[in-house]
Parts: structure tokens; C-alpha cells; sequence
């Protein structure tokens, strides 16, 4: 299992994993974005800084497999 992980981890740093990479980190990006405003507005409430952070993480792990579905890889 190691081994797997180590050969993907190795193959996505060479840019040999991942068919199209700009589109790959385009589509991180956003999800990233998403979850960080969801995280900055809704650390502004008067709430312990715990549920904007699992409400943001929870907004950005039901989002990155709807922005993910088109990905492919070699």
C-alpha cells in the first residue's frame, strides 16, 4: 500500500499522473476558494471557531467530487 502511494506521489511530481494538470489545480483552486470564504464568513459570527471549520470543510469535501468528476488520469 505504502509502495502505491510512494510510485502515485512519485508519478504526480514528474506531471505523469494527471492528464490534464491546469485543469486538475483549476478545479482545486476553486474548491479551495469555496471552502475559504465559507470559512472566513462564517468565522465572523459569534460562534466557537469549530463549527466554521467543520461546516467549511464539510461545504468543501461535498463540493470537490462535483468538480472533480471529469478528472482523468494517464
Amino acid at each position: 500500500m505504502f509502495e502505491l502511494g510512494w510510485y502515485s506521489a512519485k508519478l504526480f511530481f514528474k506531471g505523469k499522473l494527471i492528464r490534464e494538470p491546469l485543469h486538475f489545480v483549476q478545479q482545486t483552486s476553486i474548491g479551495i476558494g469555496v471552502g475559504l470564504l465559507s470559512l472566513i464568513a462564517l468565522a465572523q459570527a459569534d460562534i466557537p471557531l469549530c463549527i466554521p471549520i467543520t461546516v467549511s470543510s464539510l461545504i468543501t469535501g461535498i463540493l470537490m467530487p462535483f468538480l472533480l468528476k471529469d478528472f482523468k488520469m494517464k
